[in-house]
């Protein structure tokens, strides 16, 4: 008779998005697969490549080979940044593992504050960052905090930095999430963000991060662009279907004052 192998799960899927990164990607998942070692965390690393056109792929193919199995690279045809987060949390769902982390592949998300948040884990079913201090330009806050303010008027919830992009989640509060959101919606961090906020019995915790600049090469996400995405964004909202969502809401001092 056979003896029995008992096969690990991980316990974490990291998600990192991939766009034109051949710059970047090697000290990026180089330096998380240190942190998560020295975590003693056991883990699977998915690398989602959203149809890069310069070597990005080959850089990826490289350190799979040197980093091993852990490393899930997967190449798809581009589809966007938030399309690319969203293919990337259907793999690590069913991967099985209890905990999802998603960061960006530009090397801003700094590792340094990963242990905090793995250890707020037992009690949260979020945590989520917030950049209270960041090196890419008064532009990015700007944008950010716009995003934040718009939110709010649309939808009544004060989404703290929604589109942050380092996030970790309980595997069962992101897939019933994921669940309301529409598959072709752009921005999936942000939808997924309400989404959350929508689930009342949802433990959270935000923390503090500092967001470091890019290390080299360019955003491929320009002005002009977050400005349609936004737009589409709120345009599109009413397609996420909690309960929150199904009528659009408005801030308590706002629907004071329409009373009024």
């Amino acid at each position: 008779m056979a003896a029995r192998l008992d096969i690990q799960l991980p316990e974490l899927a990291l998600v990192m998005p991939i766009y034109n990164e051949a710059v970047n990607v090697r000290s990026v998942v180089g330096e998380w697969f240190e942190c998560l070692d020295n975590c003693g965390i056991n883990f699977v690393f998915f690398a989602v490549n959203d149809g890069s056109s310069d070597s990005t792929a080959v850089c990826l193919d490289e350190l799979a080979q040197q980093l091993g199995p852990r490393l899930r690279v997967i190449n798809k045809p581009n589809s966007g940044h938030g399309r690319s987060c969203r293919h990337g949390y259907e793999l690590a769902l069913s991967e099985g593992t209890p905990w999802m982390f998603q960061i960006d592949s530009d090397g801003q998300c700094d590792p340094t504050f990963f242990p905090q948040f793995y250890g707020a884990r037992n009690d949260s079913d979020c945590v989520f960052g917030y950049r209270r201090s960041r090196d890419d330009g008064w532009g990015r806050v700007a944008i950010s905090f716009c995003c934040r303010m718009l939110l709010w008027i649309r939808t009544g919830k004060n989404l703290e930095d929604p589109n942050v992009p380092y996030r970790l989640m309980r595997a069962t509060a992101l897939r019933n999430a994921l669940r309301k959101i529409p598959a072709d919606f752009d921005l999936q961090n942000i939808a997924l963000t309400f989404a959350l906020k929508c689930e009342p019995d949802l433990r959270w915790q935000h923390l503090p991060i500092h967001f470091r600049a890019r290390r080299g090469g360019e955003n491929s996400i320009n002005y002009r662009k977050i400005v349609k995405l936004g737009a589409n964004l709120l345009r599109d909202f009413n397609r996420i279907t909690t309960r929150d969502a199904d009528v659009p809401q408005r801030p308590t001092w706002l629907r004071r004052r329409v009373v009024s």
